[in-house]
Parts: C-alpha cells; structure tokens; sequence
C-alpha cells in the first residue's frame, strides 16, 4: 500500500485502459478486455509494455485501445459558504 501511495506522489495516476481485440478463434469477432493500474500520462510506460507483452505473446490481435486516468490526490478543493449561521 505504501508503494501505491508513495508513486501517487510521484504523479502518477490511476489509468484505465479498454482494450478491444480481435478474438483469435473468430476473426470477426471483437472481445473487451478492461487494464487498469498506476501510469504516468501522457507517456504511460506501464500501459506501453503491457502492450508489448500482449503483442508478443497473446493470438488476439489489438484493434483499439481507449486511455482514462485522474490523479488521485490532488489539492483540496475550497468553496466559500453562502451564508453564516449562528445559534445561541
């Protein structure tokens, strides 16, 4: 957990990929494969060498591959009050 954390302060962030191939027993038939771990964008090196793990070793051929990421920690966010309140 500590490792998480410690690369969140290190920017990176939680990044979704979903990854729509080709099934490689029905060539016409396209599968949903959803990734999801820590990255860094816009470079994402972590997504990048699954990628080529995929490439190399997996039969299903990639057609398209969809990024979301957000940071998961970021500065607090602070709105003002619309009106004070006091009570006796």
């Amino acid at each position: 957990m500590a490792k998480a954390f410690e690369k969140q302060l290190k920017d990176y962030r939680l990044t979704t990929a979903e990854i729509l191939y080709w099934m490689p027993d029905h060539e016409h038939v396209l599968q949903t494969f959803i990734w999801q771990d820590l990255d860094i964008a816009p470079r994402y090196p972590v997504l990048t060498r699954f990628l080529g793990f995929w490439n190399r070793n997996l039969d299903g051929k990639l057609h398209r591959v969809r990024i979301a990421s957000a940071g998961l920690i970021q500065p607090a966010e602070f709105r003002f009050a619309d009106a004070m309140y006091q009570v006796h």
